[in-house]
């Protein structure tokens, strides 16, 4: 029974060491990018610019990176947030606990540094 008992705190141990090890230090954002005529801005190189902004959509900006990337035949990217060129802040160091946070995406359909607001969401 003592060997059973040490097993599965030793499972358990291993389990939660495994968690934490997989927990990553980025997220994924995806999206379809579209000119002003509603049409896929398609296999295009593109610049993006994103924006961790604190407590409202109006708030300071806590992180900012930008990201070179290709959109698809769909206009469609995707973006490591946190594994872009930072400007602003540390992306590991952001408190999400601290308030509510909200992300602005802003796009250079040239792959310049012309950036346009695409959105802002919580």
């Amino acid at each position: 029974m003592k060997r059973v008992i040490q097993n599965l705190i030793f499972g358990c141990a291993m389990l939660c060491t495994t968690m934490v090890l997989a927990q990553s230090s980025t997220f994924n954002y995806q999206a379809v990018l579209r000119n002003t005529a509603g049409e896929p801005v398609a296999s295009q190189a593109v610049a993006v610019r994103i924006s961790i902004l604190a407590g409202s959509a109006t708030g300071s900006a806590e992180y900012v990176e930008t990201h070179s990337t290709t959109t698809n035949a769909f206009g469609l990217f995707t973006l490591p947030i946190g594994g872009g060129s930072a400007t602003t802040g540390t992306f590991a160091t952001i408190d999400w606990a601290a308030n509510a946070k909200f992300m602005d995406v802003e796009v250079d359909e040239t792959g310049g540094t012309n950036f346009t607001s695409i959105g802002v969401s919580e």
